[in-house]
């Protein structure tokens, strides 16, 4: 599809709107800033509890995810 990018090896495939992915880039890079700085505006483990639905102790794993994300729709969208 034209102006699209396509995500999901494996099984299914999505596409989704050029513009929408480059938003989600944006997100991502944004929630990884977020996962590592140092400082005040560093979610806290309850914070990632909440997004997770869990109790918090998969920070790291959710941070290499994120930036994995990040990195595929990099190269999806350039």
């Amino acid at each position: 599809m034209p102006g699209s990018t396509t995500i999901g090896p494996g099984h299914g495939v999505d596409a989704i709107e050029h513009i929408d992915a480059l938003r989600m880039l944006s997100l991502m890079k944004e929630l990884y800033r977020l996962l590592t700085v140092p400082g005040p505006d560093r979610l806290t483990d309850a914070q990632i509890a909440t997004l997770l639905e869990s109790d918090g102790r998969h920070r790291e794993g959710f941070t290499d995810w994120v930036e994995r994300m990040a990195r595929d729709l990099e190269k999806a969208t350039a």
